[in-house]
This record gives C-alpha cells, structure tokens and sequence, in this order.
C-alpha cells in the first residue's frame, strides 16, 4: 500500500501524519510506503518544522529527515491513497485530479472534520500530534484489512 499525506506546506500535519503512519506500519512489518506533500510549493526541500520535529520525537518517531515536497498531478499514479488535512487542501487537490478514479483516491484525514494547523499556535502541536497518532491506528486497522 502507498500513502501520501497532504497539507498545506508539508512541514507540520503531513509530515507528523506520513513519520506516524510509517512508523506503526513498519512496527507492524505491513511494508507499507507512506510519504507527504503540501499544496503550497513554499517549503521544498524543507525538513520538517523544528516543532513537528520535536513532539514525534517525544513519542519515538524520527521524521527529522523529511523533505518537503509540493503535490503534483504525478502523484495520484504513485500512491493509492491520498489523505488531506483540511477541506482547503481536499479542494486544491481534486482541481488537479484528472479523471474519477484519480479523485477517488483522496478523502479527508478525518473523515468529517481537519485536522487544525498548528503552524501559528505552538500549543497546537501535542493536541494534533495526538489527533493524528489516534487517526493513524484507525487507518491502519481498516487499511490492513
């Protein structure tokens, strides 16, 4: 299975989402590729940002060697499934989708809801790490099905 995580700049909530993920999936020999990208181009080549950095590695995940990465149409032949953080990016990325199955590859991280940035509130990123560690069980349980 390859999975792609998007968000806006690709150095916050895709690359917590894309280390998480791989991280459990490799735990669980699933051989699985997990990767992320933003819908902005502003932060390629980019690590991740210091305090994305920071609470993965808290909780055991290295994502330190990350780059960012800006979303491109090539994307939807490379992965299966592609997971946004918020309806903005789910907009952005469909408008690129060139056809249905394209589009039916990407749904929204959390079903109904985003997944807040926390880019301009450090206080966000514990709660969001948690958000998404949470979200990324689940996908791994339904996923590996």
């Amino acid at each position: 299975m390859k999975i792609l995580m998007v968000c806006l700049g690709n150095i916050c909530r895709s690359p917590l989402a894309h280390g998480i993920l791989q991280h459990i999936a490799d735990s669980k020999n699933l051989g699985w590729e997990v990767d992320s990208a933003g819908t902005g181009d502003w932060h390629v080549g980019q690590c991740p940002d210091r305090r994305s950095i920071a609470v993965a590695k808290k909780y055991g995940v290295d994502i330190s060697t990350q780059k960012a990465q800006h979303f491109t149409t090539a994307l939807f032949d490379k992965y299966d499934r592609i997971f946004v953080m918020d309806r903005n990016n789910y907009r952005d990325v469909l408008r690129l989708a060139q056809n249905e199955e394209q589009r039916a590859k990407v749904s929204l991280f959390l079903d109904d809801d985003i997944v807040p940035d926390p880019y301009y509130d450090d206080a966000l990123f514990e709660p969001v790490y948690r958000m998404v560690e949470k979200r990324c069980q689940q996908l791994i349980e339904q996923l590996s099905k």
